[in-house]
């Protein structure tokens, strides 16, 4: 099939997004390719369409574990065979989804997190399988000057060399000049080749105000827009008291994040989707792989650790490419709140060092011990345990994460599964020599389908419902069939797992470099001193700050944000107002002057127009007046 034909066929789409196919024959053509693509630019077909036009898999590297299963969930019910490999699977669910990548030719995607390809589980499987690209999804992450850098991704070029000739596509959405360099540079790219649709986005206008009462502004901005809405905040407390608020303003809302157990969230988003809820106050959880096209506003009440986390949330906001607003509200205790924020997420080297160390002694790993296990992790009794605060262990946690010791799943309450470790043959004899199992097993055949080829999902409930029996008795059931060595069966867990990455190492082999933990943290103040500059700016246009932020410093003026409507009202020119500011900084900057001699020295025809941008500068502070009404610039 074609690439065109594929497209109708699994997806449903006539054609393709701006850059889509040109990414996809860049990858055809053999050719290392790396793809920027804004938030909701389909970033997702453009590895999967080239992957389907081949023999073989397609390795999917990405470390967000919502979004790997959210995009797995996706291909499966459109008839293509996907599956992942991330924390919080046991030995022996990797070793299946391993051996289906290997043996398994329908299987055109493996989704990892980039922790898992340094394993020897991994690379001995990897010789064997028939792989046709290597895509690299928040390809941002590879670089030391990104937002998000991980250390584990310098390791994805090592598995070059068993992928001769395989090329490798590379997907952000939020990448600087000096991260698109350097991501090529990390990837062992053979030749650099950067594929990118602009950020601009002209129908979102970017809203900043800085107000004492948010949530009076927020049920105004619910009230007034149609179309559904996104509420951003920074905790899951604050999520379920604005919904609430919303709720009782008659203005239909509901919470989300990742506390929350995934049935439960998974109905959220449903109801969202399809407009039973208007609004969805989330934290960051929220947002991942949603392509819903009527938002028509996103709203920030807190403000975000950086500008590449702004765009993509504030970026969601209007994909049907009709006019939508992206609004951040803001008072000075957020930005303080901000630094505060910052701090916390660079404990001191030795607090990490603590905390791992604490990890090892709960879970009574001995040094040398513990490579791939995992555990189910209750932060909770863990701080209590060992007097620790809960901040500080999760942003040590998010560390020693980054830096590829340990993986924490998010996945709360992930459904319980089973795997029928016998053959068909084996398990008849059993069921022949053991009556009183008969029937149960034969109704889970009958309810799930493939559980002697992988593990599937089960809903206990369900089976008891249908047996006319109690819960209890399922699990018991499930249980002495595992004794029998019949089945594995993984019961559902309302806490995260952790899982070690390596075996326990002693104090003195933790590696947590000063020159790594002071660049992090150069890296991290610079972003937050970006976002806060944006907040408080007040002269340049919002798309332009944004888009010069991304490298794109030729933009126009969108003339729709809140900084180009006040200039708008001027009834002035871009053109004459940049030349009267080109004009009057210099004279400003070399010495103080009076408003006559300001009129004086400009030349221009419209001398009421120089008044009013001389006015305009001042009220958004870029020139001040002294007391004896002179005018300097700053």
């Amino acid at each position: 099939m074609t690439i065109q034909q594929i497209l109708t066929k699994y997806w449903g789409y006539s054609s393709f997004r701006p850059m889509q196919e040109e990414i996809i024959q860049s990858v055809l053509n053999g050719r290392d390719t790396l793809a920027l693509l804004p938030t909701g630019g389909g970033k997702s077909l453009c590895y999967q369409v080239p992957a389907m036009a081949r023999e073989g898999l397609c390795l999917v590297v990405s470390p967000l574990i919502a979004l790997m299963k959210d995009q797995v969930e996706n291909l499966n019910r459109r008839g293509i065979k996907a599956i992942a490999v991330c924390s919080g699977m046991s030995r022996y669910e990797i070793d299946i989804a391993l051996d289906n990548a290997v043996f398994n030719k329908e299987v055109k995607f493996l989704y990892l997190s980039p922790e898992r390809l340094v394993t020897s589980l991994f690379r001995e499987r990897l010789k064997r399988m028939k792989v046709n690209l290597l895509a690299v999804d928040e390809a941002h992450c590879v670089s030391q000057w990104g937002y998000d850098f991980r250390p584990p991704y310098l390791k994805i070029a090592e598995i070059r060399e068993y992928l001769p000739g395989i090329p490798v596509l590379a997907l952000t959405a939020t990448a600087t000049s000096k991260v698109v360099d350097d991501i090529q540079k990390q990837l062992q790219f053979s030749k650099n080749n950067v594929l990118q649709s602009s950020f601009e986005r002209k129908n979102l206008a970017y809203f900043v105000r800085k107000d004492e009462n948010k949530l009076h502004t927020l049920l105004k901005i619910a009230s007034k827009n149609q179309g559904s809405g996104i509420v951003y905040v920074r905790n899951r407390k604050k999520t379920r008291e604005i919904s609430d608020f919303l709720n009782k303003n008659k203005v239909s809302a509901d919470y989300y994040h990742a506390g929350i157990e995934t049935t439960l969230r998974d109905k959220k988003q449903a109801d969202w989707q399809k407009g039973t809820k208007k609004i969805m106050v989330c934290t960051n959880a929220f947002g991942m792989g949603i392509d819903k096209p009527d938002v028509r506003f996103v709203v920030h009440l807190d403000l975000p650790d950086s500008i590449e986390a702004y765009f993509q949330e504030a970026g969601r906001a209007g994909r049907d490419q009709n006019k939508a607003f992206a609004v951040l509200l803001y008072e000075n205790a957020d930005i303080l709140d901000a630094i505060k924020n910052f701090e916390l997420s660079f404990p001191e080297k030795n607090t990490i060092k603590n905390v791992y160390n604490c990890l090892g002694n709960y879970y009574q790993l001995a040094i040398g011990s513990g490579a791939d296990t995992t555990y189910i992790f209750n932060i909770s009794e863990f701080c209590d345990h060992y007097n620790l605060s809960p901040i500080v262990v999760f942003n040590s946690l998010k560390f020693l994460e980054k830096e590829g010791y340990i993986m924490l799943s998010d996945s709360f309450n992930d459904a319980s599964k089973l795997h029928f470790i016998t053959d068909n043959k084996s398990l008849y004899r059993f069921q022949l020599a053991n009556p009183r199992y008969d029937a149960f097993i034969k109704l889970i055949l009958r309810i799930y389908s493939g559980p002697f080829n992988d593990f599937v999902k089960i809903d206990e409930n369900e089976i008891a419902r249908k047996m006319n029996a109690g819960t209890e008795t399922v699990i018991k059931n499930l249980n002495d069939l595992v004794k029998q060595g019949v089945l594995y069966y993984e019961a559902r867990s309302s806490y995260p797992k952790l899982t070690f990455s390596c075996e326990r190492l002693e104090d003195k082999h933790l590696i947590i470099s000063d020159e790594k933990y002071k660049k992090l943290k150069d890296n991290a103040l610079v972003r937050l001193e970006a976002m806060t500059e944006y907040v408080a700016g007040n002269t340049k246009c919002r798309s332009q700050y944004l888009l010069a932020y991304f490298g794109e410093n030729n933009s126009k003026r969108c003339g729709i944000c809140d900084v180009c409507l006040k200039r708008n009202e001027l009834g002035i020119t871009e053109y004459e107002f940049d030349t009267i500011v080109d004009t009057v900084r210099p004279l400003l900057s070399a010495r103080p002057m009076s408003l006559e001699e300001i009129l004086v020295s400009v030349k221009i025809s419209n001398e009421n127009h120089l008044i009013k941008v001389i006015r305009w500068l001042v009220d958004n502070d870029k020139i001040s007046v002294d007391k004896e009404g002179k005018y300097r610039w700053g």
